[in-house]
């Protein structure tokens, strides 16, 4: 084991870096940049039941430090990633991947997930619960604990592969979800998913994006992230991925002393698309800078 190396529910990874659902596609699509296996994992595009389209354009705004996006969960399927993007994936990529799971219902995140662990390829489920309950009013399922452990153990009954669940940063206590979900089984955490944001359109009058509000992410979320993985990861004893903004080997430094156990890269993929590359080169340096002789010794620093 190097001096890079974690382990995230029982897995070791090369280094902690895992470029983050939705910013990263299905994989193969950064192979023409850089190789690939040089990431710890991914967690590759948010997967439902069904196919989905979206929301309408414009799907995207900038903003300073980061950016909204509002693009619903466009994917095609748990049926045709399974058939058709694990297979091309494999090709390329050699380690486990973790697949990010969304749904609107108890019923589909459990059939979906069932679905992915049972495939080779998949070493973790990441299960996203910002998405809206159907039967619940349209209340997004991470807003609530109740809800939140029902999904949860919804999941934990029709799998056998380590369970993260995703939680959004967008209610009064985070920990509250977080404790919730380790006492329902889940095997790990990951936080924070975009907050939730609004820009206008001076000349029209109109929101920019066609879905209204969307999903702040990027450099500017990074202190509230860290403030929230630092808070889950002293209320629970499941080992939790950090992540929001990070763009840099000290962002991932940052977040492992907050006590984050692994560290995904978002919308720096989007500006960048060796930001993961460039990242995991860099982490040596950066940790002799700051004498750190291995990241398993950050755990629990502060």
């Amino acid at each position: 084991m190097g001096r890079l190396s974690v382990t995230l529910c029982g897995l070791e990874l090369d280094n902690p870096v895992i470029p983050a659902s939705g910013t990263f596609g299905f994989g193969y699509e950064f192979a023409d940049w850089f190789d690939i296996n040089l990431l710890g994992t991914f967690s590759f595009k948010g997967t439902t039941r069904a196919p989905r389209f979206g929301n309408p354009t414009p799907r995207i705004a900038e903003c300073p430090a980061g950016m909204l996006n509002a693009v619903g969960l466009q994917n095609p399927g748990v049926d045709r990633v399974i058939a058709e993007e694990l297979p091309r994936l494999k090709t390329v990529f050699h380690k486990p991947v973790m697949a990010n799971v969304s749904g609107f219902s108890l019923e589909e995140y459990a059939e979906t997930c069932a679905l992915l662990d049972a495939q080779d390829q998949v070493g973790w489920l990441e299960v996203n619960i910002s998405c809206p309950n159907v039967h619940g009013g349209g209340m997004s399922f991470g807003t609530d604990p109740a809800a939140a452990a029902a999904v949860t153990r919804a999941v934990k009954r029709v799998t056998r592969k380590p369970v993260i669940m995703k939680l959004s940063p967008n209610v009064t206590d985070i920990t509250a979800i977080a404790k919730a979900c380790e006492d329902a089984g889940a095997d790990g955490l990951s936080l924070i998913n975009t907050l939730q944001g609004l820009r206008i359109d001076l000349k029209t009058r109109r929101p920019v994006l066609a879905n209204q509000t969307g999903g702040l992410s990027g450099p500017a979320i990074f202190p509230v992230a860290l403030r929230m993985v630092w808070q889950v990861c002293r209320a629970v004893s499941v080992p939790v991925v950090g992540m929001g903004g990070v763009s840099s080997a000290e962002d991932v430094l940052e977040m492992m002393m907050a006590g984050a156990a692994a560290v995904e890269v978002g919308a720096a993929n989007l500006t960048d698309p060796c930001a993961c590359r460039n990242i995991i080169e860099s982490l040596p340096a950066a940790m002799d800078r700051y004498g750190i002789r291995n990241l398993k010794e950050l755990k629990g620093a502060i």
